[in-house]
């Protein structure tokens, strides 16, 4: 059988971390014989190598080559690509995985859309990743139609003879963004490349060690001398206009820029941070003109031009008001509706904990008024960037606001469909203004993860606020409206049923969602909605105060038990109406006795029902007569027997 895809992982010295990647090549959905893997040791000193071989010898379609220590990662990818047979290669580091069906999908994806690159979606945990990349599938993306170039590491399906055609391989050594160079080539010179989004295909793994490679300081001159062979590139394969300068663009805003902005400069030590500086300079002053300038953030802007009017310490002083910035957001209602949660917000950001504000010239001489930026900018700042006609103006009318639905296992995120609207809220001040963001999102647990059903597990919430070139993101529900806890239900979704809990998290109070009992959280929660002065019998049938909104109705039925150990236990099928749950009562086995009540709810992945205590009792009397009492009071009788041996402990002690 054809080989369909050779997986190529350059290795050195990954210790514990090597598993986790063996482990989701074996669970790879691809059957053996269809694709085929290559570790390259490149000159590992740790048990590796002997790891590997064990692996190898076991699985013939995993393969290891040993070779002496190259110094980077570029020299084992050439070596693996050059032994590999399959249609398609595919890069992968030796700390991060793959998602089980990622082969599969990324292969059917350029095969599909004949293909020359295939970008999958990718996790980042505990480090960035692409992210408006994958908000959507793009089966024919280019760079000047998709934001290709924010992706520029090497995780990505190539086909093999494309690569050879025009002869795409890693640059060798010790040296950095070798994969920059090799990615940019391979977007500016493929027929085709397909971004597959709808399925996440990659982990990026930042290691708990902090060891990871690309973590590591670097030194600036080499650095950026390797940051100007992907310029090259760029150079070599686009004419001079629009599209080389948004390219160019990219390594202006992340990888010079970013570096110089709030803690992210001030962590470094001052003379390392100059250096950097200088370096950043260099590359500024030579490749990027104003056309690369105008492509970035207004911030991002600003930062450029004082970089190329060499003003050091104005950049180091707004980078200290920048290290005082925070998104900050309050949960404003939350409440079930057909089945789906809507979550209502409001957003801002903050500046050392008080609203950020812009400033409004209404204009002179005939001119319009605007929105500016209210930065703390020396008077040679302001009038450097106006030599260099880069303004002030604060594009706030484009201030948006995205909900992202976050697995806490794997960090698989989605956007949730939302609305919003900007207000502008006048401080008292002549021409000073804040902005705060409304919005409402939909939570279908359905539809969320891309169109399909939230999985079973946890999921947390993250709110992202993206203004004039700040894009920070924060939890939402550790502030919110009193409203909110009112509204704040369980649910019963899907067929089958299952369960969905909106919860706090302990310490900060953040939203979550606990999809079909991860946790033990709705017992908690039960205690907090379930009144025990509110449950009556009525007749033989009791009625208890919990809310629980069903979505559709009818479907799975929820059951109540009364329990007694070393007496019985006594199932009774139970009706819930969205405020009460209501199930007819046993009597004649229940008969002069105290019970405990569970309720036990629909759970699609156990195919029981999963049972929780509720904080009532149901106490029946010897004439059959029922009533619903508080889980914790004690009969008079038990509360003197207790005070009775207590005091006759007390006694024997004094004697």
């Amino acid at each position: 059988m054809t080989v369909k895809v050779s997986v190529v992982i350059a290795v050195y010295n990954p210790g514990k971390y090597v598993e986790d990647c063996i482990g989701a090549l074996l669970r790879q959905s691809l059957s053996q014989d269809e694709f085929e893997v290559f570790f390259v040791n490149d000159g590992s000193t740790d048990d590796t190598p002997a790891r590997l071989d064990r692996l190898a010898a076991e699985y013939p379609h995993i393969h290891v080559i040993h070779q002496e220590s190259s110094g980077w990662s570029g020299r084992p990818r050439n070596t693996g690509t050059r032994a590999a047979r399959g249609e398609y290669v595919m890069f992968a580091d030796h700390d991060d995985w793959l998602g089980d069906e990622a082969l599969e999908r990324m292969y059917d994806y350029g095969k599909e859309n004949d293909a020359d690159v295939v970008v999958g979606k990718m996790a980042g945990i505990g480090r960035p990743v692409p992210q408006e990349l994958f908000r959507i599938n793009r089966p024919r993306a280019t760079v000047e139609t998709a934001p290709l170039i924010d992706s520029l590491t090497p995780h990505k399906m190539f086909r093999r003879d494309f690569l050879n055609e025009h002869g795409i391989v890693f640059k060798e050594g010790k040296r950095r963004l070798e994969d920059h160079v090799f990615v940019v080539e391979a977007y500016l010179r493929a027929k085709s490349v397909a971004v597959l989004s709808d399925y996440l295909c990659y982990y990026h793994i930042a290691r708990d060690d902090g060891s990871n490679a690309g973590f590591q300081r670097f030194d600036p001159v080499g650095y950026f001398n390797n940051l100007r062979e992907a310029l090259d590139v760029v150079e070599e394969l686009t004419e001079p206009g629009p599209v080389r300068d948004q390219l160019y663009s990219r390594w202006l805003r992340n990888e010079m820029v970013e570096r110089l902005r709030g803690r992210r400069l001030l962590k470094l030590p001052e003379e390392y941070a100059q250096e950097l500086y200088r370096e950043i300079r260099g590359v500024v002053t030579e490749r990027f003109g104003p056309g690369v300038f105008a492509r970035v953030a207004p911030t991002q802007r600003v930062v450029a031009g004082l970089v190329a009017a060499g003003l050091y310490d104005d950049i180091r002083a707004l980078a200290e008001w920048e290290s005082g910035i925070r998104p900050a957001g309050r949960l404003t209602s939350l409440a079930w509706e057909d089945g789906s949660l809507k979550v209502g917000f409001s957003a801002e950001y903050q500046v050392d904990g008080v609203p950020m504000t812009f400033r409004r010239d209404d204009g002179q001489d005939g001119q319009d008024g605007r929105d500016l930026l209210d930065l703390p900018l020396s008077d040679a700042a302001r009038a450097a960037l106006e030599a260099q006609g880069i303004s002030l103006r604060a594009p706030v009318a484009k201030s948006d606001v995205d909900l992202v639905i976050r697995f806490r296992e794997n960090a698989t995120q989605f956007y949730l469909p939302l609305t919003s609207e900007r207000h502008r809220i006048d401080t008292g001040d002549d021409g000073v203004f804040r902005q705060e963001i409304t919005a409402r999102a939909v939570i279908d647990p359905e539809t969320a993860a891309g169109g399909v059903p939230l999985g079973k597990g946890i999921w947390d919430l993250h709110l992202r606020i993206k203004s004039c070139g700040w894009n920070k993101e924060v939890r939402l529900g550790a502030v919110r409206d009193g409203e909110v806890e009112r509204t704040r239900t369980a649910a019963l979704t899907g067929e089958p049923r299952r369960l969905v809990l909106p919860y706090w998290t302990d310490g900060p109070g953040n939203l979550s969602l606990d999809v079909d009992h991860q946790t033990n959280k709705l017992e908690r929660e039960a205690v907090a909605w379930t009144d025990p002065a509110a449950g009556t019998v009525e007749g033989s049938s009791v009625r208890l105060p919990l809310p629980l909104h069903l979505a559709p109705a009818g479907g799975e039925p929820v059951q109540l038990r009364f329990e007694r150990r070393n007496v019985g236990t006594y199932p009774a099928l139970a009706e819930a109406d969205g405020r009460t749950v209501s199930a007819p009562l046993p009597l004649e086995q229940l008969v002069g006795r105290r019970w405990a009540v569970r309720i036990g709810m629909p759970s699609a992945a156990r195919g029981e029902p999963r049972w929780t205590r509720l904080p009532v009792d149901v106490l029946v009397d010897a004439k059959g007569a029922a009533r619903v009492i508080d889980r914790k009071s004690v009969p008079l009788w038990r509360k003197l027997a207790r005070r009775l041996k207590r005091a006759l402990t007390n006694l024997q002690k004094t004697n």
